[in-house]
């Protein structure tokens, strides 16, 4: 039988059926905490063995292993919730594929990476890693490569909760899907929590229609039960429009860090483009100039390129029948048919963004 759905019996009964069957003695509100892990235990049994295993086996069983039993059953539970929730894992090479002269990379190994992997000394001085994280900036600076390098170099799990995920049910039971999520997620350990597009979630209240305030005040309960639990787990939360969040969110309190992740400067945009030019077929290639025309690019950006590039390349190795290597000109006549992301006004209003609602 699943544990969810067991017999609904008073602490007295409990405790006479474990009697009857161990000959072990517990007080009614010891047994019926008791009579649920037996449950748990029964079932957990009956699926490894394919069969059904009697309730007076389990019993004793449970008894005689309790500590064990529990923490078998809470990591089946665990491996559960990271099956249905798509939990992903990433090797510590996206991490290696960010310039280490990126601001927020500095800022997100000093505050989040160093104390998560070296507790003892965090504990020693007191220091409280974060929890609760919102990254802000415009589309396709990187933000969700970010969350996928912090999990590749933990070495934690990825789930990415999508707005559009929540909604399945239809907007009225999205408040519902979001607790019942955050509970799931709650029973983890070692996993990055990433919800992306938040500002769908957590609009501010004052020009939100009805559903969406329950949205966010269910979203404003959920972030400090997360903050709560002792396990190893950090929620990261995306918006392209961080002016668009609910206040209540961006006080302190509630997100240990908001953090701003912009364009890419030279150096910065050299360290990607290396990194893509090592994965395709290559010729010569004047770095320097492309790293001058990619000024306005974002890493989704370079990202695009490269792929247009590659499959250009490939479509002319097929037509002409011999090998073809990538040259500067390939790059630039891609770009020509290119509108890059950011734009002065865009760039304006991310430095304004980034002195008013940073915290680090």
């Amino acid at each position: 039988m699943n544990p969810n759905v067991a017999e609904t019996l008073t602490g007295e009964e409990c405790a006479s059926k474990i009697f009857e069957m161990s000959g072990a003695k517990f007080d009614p509100e010891m047994a019926l905490e008791l009579w649920a892990k037996i449950e748990q235990h029964k079932w957990l049994l009956s699926e490894r063995l394919s069969r059904d295993v009697g309730a007076r086996t389990a019993c004793i069983d449970f008894l005689e292993n309790m500590e064990q039993a529990v923490a078998e059953y809470l990591s089946y539970k665990r491996q559960d919730v990271l099956n249905e929730m798509g939990a992903q894992t990433f090797s510590r090479e996206i991490w290696d594929t960010i310039s280490d002269s990126q601001p927020p990379k500095q800022l997100v190994n000093r505050r989040i990476i160093l104390p998560l992997t070296m507790e003892d000394l965090s504990r020693k001085h007191g220091v409280s890693p974060p929890r609760t994280i919102i990254f802000f900036g415009p589309p396709g600076t990187g933000k969700t490569h970010f969350v996928k390098a912090i999990a590749g170099v933990l070495s934690w799990w990825y789930i990415e909760i999508a707005p559009s995920m929540l909604m399945q049910d239809g907007a009225e039971k999205l408040g519902a899907n979001l607790r019942r999520t955050m509970e799931k997620v709650r029973q983890l350990e070692d996993a990055v929590i990433f919800i992306d597009e938040f500002d769908e979630l957590a609009a501010c209240r004052d020009e939100a229609d009805r559903l969406d305030k329950c949205i966010t005040n269910e979203f404003l309960k959920q972030v400090p039960l997360f903050k709560n639990e002792p396990k190893r787990l950090l929620l990261v939360c995306a918006t392209n429009y961080i002016a668009h969040l609910d206040p209540a969110l961006l006080r302190p309190g509630r997100f240990d860090c908001i953090i701003p992740v912009g364009g890419l400067n030279a150096e910065e945009r050299k360290t990607i483009l290396d990194y893509y030019l090592s994965r395709i077929n290559v010729g010569h290639i004047d770095l320097q100039r492309l790293v001058a025309e990619t000024s306005r690019f974002t890493p989704a950006d370079i990202q695009y390129l490269f792929e247009q590039v590659a499959q250009c390349a490939f479509e002319r190795e097929v037509t002409q029948g011999k090998d073809y290597r990538v040259h500067t000109q390939d790059f630039l006549d891609v770009m020509a048919k290119m509108r890059p992301t950011l734009t002065d006004e865009i760039i304006a209003q991310f430095e304004k963004d980034s002195v008013t609602y940073s915290r680090v």
